[in-house]
């Protein structure tokens, strides 16, 4: 992806305004498009080499308009961090590919390594930051990001394009850079040989440090994020990608839930409906008794035989590809995101937005053959003959049976392929216009063909001469007559909303049409909605029968913990022991108390079956979070003077240097000998010192 010469001032003088040494990953996978369009080359080099510059630049991270995911930080924070910073946009699709690799990394070095997300918005809906928020939590993003939204971070760094990564030592120093997608293994080649020479030298400080993250909030939404629907009239069903969940929902026209697919877990997994799982599933296909769906984030086409109630793969390996011609058997050949599915009618031939590689590919149902089908992969809007024209994330399909139609969101443009003649043309927005100038030709504008302008399209829908458009960062849908090439509002307005009357959206994803009404994925207000096309009315439809998935219970783990064992403490019988809990805080440290809670798990053995053997199952929460508190071990029965007990307290608390923002993780256990006896104590004290 390429930033718009009108919004960047990128530095020409690279080598001479930034010093130190930066470590070059050589580009192992599709990269950042350069500023003329064209792609670099994929190579299979993961080494690492130093080119040496001259002048050290000052960094920090000023200039954001907001924080997500914690208060705001500074580098002064971060000291005794690896830090790597990722300059993306949540439209890019390039940038989503990473974020997998980053939150292995996380995982790896959770000690070691802070990532931090820097959002340099594309367009104008993205520099908003309740728009990004909730980006953040869709894309479950647990890492602080900051809005980028005046690129005052992206031109202190030099950034020209997205994705770049930069990954900064223990001191603030530059340690690496390179723009375009990274592979986990060679990020994880690079970070592993930074912190096990910094921790040489004893200069990593292996405190873990935990945020608050949008997708740690409780899920009570039956929906969450939903990215697609289909509506299906002869069936009178209703097919819904509840992206958000991991899930597909079957319901009837009225939102009455019959079937779900999938478990929740974002993995890949065949077979039975409760039993298989997908990962952030989008566009959806019907073919007689068959749901084909694009698995986005697996890379993968499912189907769905929905008399058999059962899930199988039929295209992709559950990887990303960097291959811009692949043709072959397909569930031996990668895809790269593919973001909606088509059926060309009477035939057996699926289309598949293939957004990752700005392409259309075609699966053969009877063969099992998936290749490339237009596109030259090239991130652009360009029309022509299928194997030279280009497209910008192709995200929405819909055919009339003689045209396919495609939102095109990246280049903000629905475009028209002819299935005889194999052109490409544009039918709303600009194209071909010099230096991919096509990419940042957007707004919202009514008119006619390439005086319209649009937002980041997601999806479109055919029906009665007219193509229905999802303009999604404009939360509005568009309509687009045929006949005379006009675009026009059909309903909602640049304001985001969830009302009926007057009729608002926020940034709906995907339409299907069904008779004469439209149904609307409206993605992040986490509704399927319904505009009555004879009336133009608004409504929303109540699913019914359908609850969120239910999530494992997690017992925390209480690493590099601060172990006390407590002296034999002598406590009256009752029907629980109190312990009265005092953190052991260092100077110009607290609590966070705008943490979302404090875990604590209890753990006990004690005589004559005193206590329950699911107690250490069982994760409590301090609320709010304190240092000072009381906890409540039940017993099973009143113990007799004699009996013994042994306790275990594990506790979870941030705590925050008081002139920082940044929370370091702090892990507590206290292990208490206790005799109930009848001079005994009414409770038990626990304290320790500090770190």
């Amino acid at each position: 992806m390429r930033r718009s010469k009108s919004r960047i001032r990128v530095l020409l003088s690279l080598a001479t305004a930034i010093a130190v040494a930066w470590a070059i990953w050589p580009n192992r996978g599709a990269s950042a498009d350069d500023r003329d369009g064209s792609r670099q080359p994929a190579t299979n080099q993961a080494q690492v080499r130093t080119v040496a510059l001259r002048q050290a630049p000052h960094f920090n991270l000023e200039g954001g308009t907001a924080w997500i995911n914690t208060a705001p930080l500074r580098m002064e924070d971060l000291r005794g961090k690896i830090v790597l910073l990722d300059f993306w946009t949540y439209c890019c699709i390039n940038c989503h590919h990473i974020l997998p690799a980053l939150a292995k990394l996380e995982q790896k070095y959770p000690n070691d390594l802070v990532v931090i997300g820097v959002h340099t918005p594309k367009f104008f809906a993205e520099r908003d930051t309740e728009n990004l928020r909730r980006k953040v939590r869709e894309y479950q993003i647990k890492h602080p990001v900051i809005n980028d939204a005046e690129q005052k971070i992206w031109d202190r760094f030099g950034v020209n394009s997205w994705p770049t990564l930069i990954v900064l030592g223990p001191h603030g120093e530059p340690l690496a850079k390179q723009s375009g997608e990274v592979p986990f293994e060679a990020l994880d080649e690079f970070v592993g040989k930074q912190v096990r020479r910094f921790k040489a030298k004893n200069e990593i400080n292996e405190t873990p440090v935990k945020f608050e993250a949008e997708i740690d909030k409780p899920d009570s939404s039956p929906l969450l994020f939903p990215g697609k629907v289909l509506a299906d009239a002869t069936g009178k069903r209703l097919f819904i990608a509840d992206t958000g969940h991991s899930r597909i929902v079957v319901a009837d026209l009225d939102g009455k839930v019959q079937q779900v697919y999938g478990d929740g877990t974002a993995a890949l997994k065949d077979g039975p409906a409760d039993k298989a799982q997908f990962n952030r599933p989008q566009g959806m296909c019907l073919v007689e008794n068959t749901l084909y769906v694009a698995d986005t984030e697996n890379h993968a086409i499912r189907a769905i035989d929905l008399k058999a109630k059962d899930v199988k793969t039929v295209a992709g390996t559950g990887h990303q590809t960097y291959k811009y011609d692949s043709h072959g058997a397909g569930t031996k050949t990668a895809l790269t995101s593919p973001w909606d599915v088509v059926l060309i009618p009477g035939t057996k031939h699926l289309l598949i937005a293939m957004a990752g590689h700005h392409q259309i590919w075609r699966y053969d149902i009877e063969s099992g053959v998936v290749g490339v089908w237009a596109g030259t992969g090239r991130e652009d809007i360009i029309d022509g003959p299928l194997h030279e024209a280009a497209f910008a994330q192709p995200s929405g399909l819909a055919t009339d049976g003689t045209s396919l139609f495609v939102a095109d969101s990246e280049g903000s443009a629905v475009r028209v392929i002819g299935l005889k003649s194999g052109r490409v043309l544009t039918l709303a927005g600009t194209h071909d216009l010099p230096n991919g100038q096509s990419l940042f030709a957007f707004g919202d504008t009514d008119g006619v063909a390439d005086e319209a302008r649009l937002q980041h399209c997601l999806g479109v829908a055919f029906g009665d001469g007219k193509v229905y458009v999802a303009d999604t960062y404009n939360n509005k849908i568009k309509v687009i007559s045929l006949r005379t090439q006009d675009v026009k509002t059909l309903a909602g307005d640049k304001k985001a909303g969830e009302s009926d009357d007057p009729p608002h959206f926020y940034q709906p994803g995907g339409l299907s049409l069904a008779g004469s009404t439209l149904y609307v994925a409206d993605t992040n207000n986490f509704l399927i909605r319904a505009i009555d096309l004879k009336t133009d009315a608004v409504r929303t439809l109540a699913l019914s029968g359908l609850n969120p998935p239910v999530q494992p219970k997690a017992v925390p783990s209480f690493a590099h913990a601060l172990l006390t064992p407590a002296p034999k403490v002598k406590v009256v019988p009752g029907k629980s022991v109190t312990l009265n809990v005092k953190l052991p805080l260092a100077e110009k440290t607290k609590i966070n108390a705008d943490a979302p809670s404090m875990p604590y798990v209890i753990d006990a053995n004690g005589t004559n079956g005193l206590v329950a053997s699911d107690l250490a199952t069982t994760v409590h929460k301090v609320e709010p979070p304190t240092d000072k508190f009381s906890v409540t071990v039940p017993l099973t029965k009143e113990p007799t003077a004699g009996d013994s007990l042994e306790v275990k307290l594990s506790v979870q608390a941030f705590v925050c240097d008081t002139g920082s923002n940044l929370c370091q993780i702090k892990n507590y256990v206290w292990t208490v000998p206790i005799t109930f006896a009848d001079d005994g104590d009414k409770s038990v004290t626990l304290t320790a010192k500090t770190h």
